[in-house]
């Protein structure tokens, strides 16, 4: 076997310098000095016998070898990184650093509430949270740059295995003067001729209540379109925002319950009721990449936030 490989140092310093194309940058983000960084690259270069950089007054730049190199570096890397997973995972899993992702609506509401247990359950578990919209956080669970990610259900990608935590009821909330409010019956076929005030496109919060309603609507027979049941002209950007538009009398909304018994709309003076059975909603899941090193400690941490939440 050849002694002259390249070292995992060298192999971050090549990522981290395409990263920021710039050398003084760069090793500011690694930690180390100019000088050593550029040796590292140096060092890298010989071993592959290749210039992957190009050096310059404005910075650094790629060369196509470079390019090339720096795929095979990151795969390199996270590879290295699942076997001390694994081996970790082997001995005492959920210990160290644990990257997990959560969308923005579930977040705020439900990580006070399984933080702490989860701290209990597992004092040598170090979590990394990154708050992010559905899509980009499954991308991540690709690219390795996430172990999990708490999201709703259902939502189907390739590569992508899930389980499902809880599920998080849907209520109707609007001002205290909404034709709905006083209705001894409501159901979300009701909603047919009622324009909501949704998240913006890419929230999947958006995308579910809408399917509720146009089940509800094919149900119940010739009602407004999906697209007819949202208003075009509001989006909020975050539930908070959300219910400020409700409360300022612009319209109705549907809201998960996990974030109104979280708090979401305390003190807003708005009517906020449940729709009758069958329990309209969405499903709150753990995701994680099929094949993943850690893919037992994330069913692991999903049924420990399900018994968080009995709790």
């Amino acid at each position: 076997m050849s002694t002259n490989l390249p070292t995992l140092r060298q192999l971050q310093f090549l990522i981290v310098l395409a990263e920021h194309g710039n050398f003084s940058r760069a090793a500011e983000a690694a930690h180390v000095t100019q000088p050593t960084l550029s040796a590292g690259i140096k060092e890298l270069e010989s071993s592959l016998g290749a210039i992957l950089v190009e050096r310059g007054a404005r910075g650094a730049s790629l060369t196509p070898a470079g390019e090339a190199a720096v795929v095979r570096a990151r795969t390199i890397l996270t590879e290295a990184e699942d076997l001390v997973h694994a081996a970790r995972a082997a001995g005492e899993p959920l210990t160290g650093q644990f990257r997990l992702g959560v969308i923005p609506t579930i977040a705020p509401f439900l990580l006070p509430r399984v933080l702490p247990a989860l701290s209990s359950t597992f004092s040598g578990l170090e979590l990394f949270l990154r708050e992010d919209l559905t899509h980009r956080l499954v991308e991540a669970l690709k690219e390795r740059r996430l172990d999990a990610a708490l999201i709703a259900l259902p939502y189907e990608a390739a590569g992508i295995e899930t389980r499902s935590i809880a599920m998080d009821e849907f209520l109707f909330a609007a001002p205290l003067d909404h034709a709905l409010a006083g209705e001894k019956r409501l159901t979300p076929a009701m909603l047919a001729e009622e324009p909501l005030l949704l998240l913006e496109d890419g929230h999947c919060l958006r995308d579910h209540a809408l399917s509720v309603c146009s089940a509800s609507q094919s149900a119940s027979g010739p009602g407004a379109s999906r697209a007819d049941a949202a208003r075009s002209d509001f989006a909020a950007t975050s539930l908070h925002t959300l219910v400020q538009m409700v409360r300022s009398g612009l319209g109705a909304t549907v809201l998960p319950k996990l974030a109104v018994d979280g708090g979401l709309v305390d003190g807003l003076g708005l009517s906020v009721r449940p729709f009758d059975p069958p329990v309209a909603g969405r499903e709150i899941g753990m995701a994680w990449r099929r094949g993943s090193a850690r893919a037992d400690e994330a069913a692991r941490l999903a049924d420990a936030v399900r018994d968080a939440l009995k709790g």
